[in-house]
């Protein structure tokens, strides 16, 4: 039998306020509709902010403007052994543009809604993770780090790194 290998999901966030609101959306998952920052996975042969970008656009309808790299989250889910789910969540804030009215949303998202953090603390039940909130009061505590933080390499010849 082979052994199971260990590797963390790299996810992206995108946080967005306007007006004192800040844009999430409702989705559909295993543990029933849930409130989430537009979020997903970092796909191959992207760049972190090529990732939030997409996947703002694709979950809210609303072009993303990343300004600043809010922090970096892990968080460990499952089994107590180290083959649980890993999760390291880059979130980014930044600017939307107007929503797109002819771009479908992702399938399991249900809409994109403007939320204030007292809204979203007063439904913390609801959250797809505790990250939801902890992004949120990170970014109201001023948390910024400049884009450039995050360096993408590009792929050259294989090295032997030891």
């Amino acid at each position: 039998m082979k052994p199971e290998t260990w590797a963390p999901h790299v996810t992206v966030a995108a946080i967005v306020e306007r007006d004192g609101r800040f844009l999430v959306v409702e989705e559909h998952t295993a543990d029933g509709l849930r409130i989430n920052q537009p979020a997903g996975h970092l796909e191959a042969g992207e760049t972190l902010v090529d990732a939030v970008v997409r996947e703002t656009l694709e979950e809210t309808a609303h072009p993303f403007t990343p300004h600043a790299l809010v922090g970096v989250y892990m968080t460990h889910f499952g089994r107590s052994d180290s083959y649980g789910t890993t999760y390291l969540r880059f979130t980014f804030c930044g600017t939307s543009g107007a929503v797109l009215t002819d771009r479908a949303l992702d399938a399991d998202i249900v809409r994109a809604l403007w939320l204030t953090a007292d809204e979203l603390r007063a439904a913390s039940e609801r959250h797809r993770t505790p990250l939801v909130m902890q992004c949120v009061d990170d970014y109201l505590a001023g948390r910024r780090f400049p884009l450039d933080f995050v360096h993408t390499h590009s792929v050259g010849p294989k090295l032997d790194i030891q």
